[in-house]
């Protein structure tokens, strides 16, 4: 059997065991969502105290951060003065940094550091990478390209840790905004029943724990900030920086006005979430409009050749094997 032959029966044969594999092992949302909600209640006593179970990723992603750490001082600068060590420790990034990363929903104090030791690493190493490329096998360009390129690969190396941040918080953001309106019904429903609104909040954090996880988790953020003794509008206010999202910013607003001015919560609630549900409603509208203008590119560059080379080819071909002689002929 040809070489070439066996190669492709041997990469169809690993590509259809690993989709059994992956069909066979890994349970589907749907299924893991319905354990989740008919898991039997923890049974009475004490509870045990177990180990948590550990992940290979988990140890290896914790062994890594703390290589990257360690290397920090060398890759990043610090500033020599009392005062901006003690503001380091308190903040270990620039203020727009550390809300970047609060906004794509990482929330660890060492974020900053290993964000900014994994920016220089990647602006080294990737020129050097190309460096060494180049010396093992000399491509076709002189010294200045060769130099141009190494220098666009450390841009790349640089931004490239900004680009993949800024794509969590637009993916992370754009669960929050699909979620909110939900949350605002059960948030109206909590204090039309009689819950305050802290109450409120800790409640509808647990209630949508399966719907919609990244806003479960800064409204338990909040309801952490509100029992450590921070207030109400400072609490709040927290969240929408947090989330970093207009709707939420002027919905905290509303409620900061609300609390102070003793209005009705739930009525502004209402009135908001509907005036959400609607802005909602219409970016559906506006996705479903842009449709056929991102449908046109790809059919008339891939659909439309090749339907014509189906309709056309013989046609084409008759005219070529019958016509062609005869009209050669009568010249």
């Amino acid at each position: 059997m040809p070489i070439d032959v066996l190669t492709g029966l041997l990469f169809v044969v690993t590509v259809l065991a690993s989709y059994a594999f992956l069909m066979a092992w890994w349970p589907q949302r749907s299924q893991r969502r319905l354990r989740d909600l008919f898991r039997p209640p923890p049974t009475q006593g004490p509870p045990r105290l177990q180990p948590p179970a550990v992940s290979l990723w988990t140890r290896w992603s914790s062994r890594i951060t703390q290589t990257l750490l360690r290397i920090s001082p060398w890759l990043v600068r610090e500033s020599s003065s009392p005062v901006a060590k003690q503001a380091a420790n308190a903040s270990p990034t620039t203020p727009g940094l550390r809300l970047q990363l609060l906004n794509a929903g990482i929330t660890s104090p060492q974020a900053g550091v290993v964000f900014q030791v994994v920016q220089v690493l990647l602006a080294l190493l990737l020129p050097l990478c190309g460096l060494l490329l180049w010396m093992w096998h000399p491509p076709a360009l002189q010294r200045v390209q060769m130099l141009i390129v190494l220098v666009l690969a450390g841009l790349v190396g640089f931004y490239l840790p900004v680009a993949v941040l800024n794509r969590r918080i637009r993916r992370r953001q754009a669960v929050l905004f699909r979620g909110f309106p939900d949350a605002l019904d059960l948030m109206r429903m909590c204090i039309q029943a009689g819950l305050g609104l802290d109450a409120t909040l800790e409640r509808v954090g647990r209630e949508i724990r399966l719907s919609c996880p990244p806003l479960s988790e800064e409204l338990a953020m909040t309801g952490y900030e509100l029992s450590a003794g921070a207030s109400r509008s400072q609490a709040l206010r927290h969240l929408a920086e947090r989330v970093g999202l207009a709707d939420v910013e002027a919905w905290v607003s509303t409620l900061i006005q609300s609390d102070r001015f003793g209005t009705s919560i739930s009525e502004s609630l209402q009135v908001y979430s509907l005036a959400l549900r609607n802005k909602r409603k219409l970016a559906a509208q506006e996705a479903a409009a842009k449709l056929p203008i991102k449908l046109l590119i790809p059919l008339v560059f891939c659909l439309f050749p090749g339907l014509l080379t189906v309709l056309l080819g013989p046609a084409v071909i008759n005219i070529m094997t019958h016509l062609m002689p005869v009209l050669s002929g009568a010249r």
